[in-house]
């Protein structure tokens, strides 16, 4: 096998563990959260802002879609690897 062929298999295989992890991760926790700052003003010496808190829940269906997706991959670039 050359060079390039084994180079790109890596990167598939990893591209495909980082799938499987993000799937992982999004059933077990099911979502995360974030702050973002959405106004901001100075009034003389005194600034204000104002902070939102948003959350993104990640659904079953692309938790274990990922996972299957990320299974796939490692599987299809085993067998590649075997011929």
């Amino acid at each position: 096998m050359s060079r390039k062929i084994r180079r790109s298999n890596n990167k598939v295989r990893l591209f495909a563990v980082i799938l499987i992890v993000a799937g992982v991760l999004g059933l077990v926790y099911g979502g995360f959260t974030y702050t973002s700052r959405t106004h901001r003003t100075n009034i003389g010496p005194i600034t204000l802002a104002l902070r939102e808190k948003n959350t993104v829940s990640v659904p079953i269906w692309a938790g274990v879609g990922s996972i299957l997706v990320g299974g796939g991959m490692l599987f299809i670039s085993k067998k590649g690897r075997r011929a």
